[in-house]
């Protein structure tokens, strides 16, 4: 993944780890690593350090202003389930 085109927002799907196949939101990009939070093992008050070529990009950004951890939560449910229903046709 290019780093110049991670943005604060984005919706990414980690490829390695022992996260791998898991949806995040990209909070903050500092010193060539993406800080990535899911609202529950990651909050988004203490986000994983991942390299970005662990991760893959979607075209989705989110807005961060006002959300919480219960509403990302929600909205990487959602997005999880549309991929997954794009993914089987």
């Amino acid at each position: 993944m290019n780093r110049e085109v991670m943005t604060v927002g984005m919706v990414v799907k980690s490829a390695a780890g022992r996260d791998s196949g898991s949806w995040y939101v990209i909070v903050r990009v500092e010193d060539g690593f993406a800080y990535i939070a899911d609202g529950k093992t990651h909050k988004l008050d203490k986000p994983k350090k991942k390299n970005p070529l662990h991760l893959r990009k979607t075209l989705t950004v989110l807005d961060l202003t006002d959300i919480t951890d219960k509403k990302l939560r929600l909205a990487l449910m959602s997005f999880g389930l549309r991929a997954n229903t794009e993914e089987s046709d």
